[in-house]
């Protein structure tokens, strides 16, 4: 329910839970089930090692693509938060969610 009416999911250290919900959002943005939106990893050094261990180990067992990659930010302020979600309706359009334009239609 989060990611249905998200305009941007930021994701912060935390534990099983918060994983669950940073690979649920990748895995619906990967497999193009919901529109593209920022998913953001706040604080480069809490996920430095994940981001590791999927580059060497799930690329080369073929699970993940490099592409994947782009998929996710890695940031360490608020403001870098707010110029990657700025950035991405910049390019792709507004943040009105799609719930609220299917209502104003």
């Amino acid at each position: 329910m989060f990611i249905k009416y998200a305009m941007a999911f930021i994701v912060f250290p935390g534990g099983f839970g918060t994983m669950d919900e940073f690979f649920e959002a990748l895995t619906l943005a990967q497999t193009q089930r919901i529109q593209t939106f920022p998913i953001i990893l706040y604080g480069s050094e809490y996920w430095k090692g994940l981001i590791e261990w999927m580059k060497h180990t799930l690329v080369p067992l073929g699970t993940i693509e490099n592409a994947d990659f782009s998929l996710f930010s890695l940031v360490d302020t608020p403001e870098e938060v707010l110029f990657m979600i700025n950035e991405h309706y910049r390019i792709f359009g507004s943040i009105m969610p799609p719930h609220k334009k299917r209502q104003q239609q």
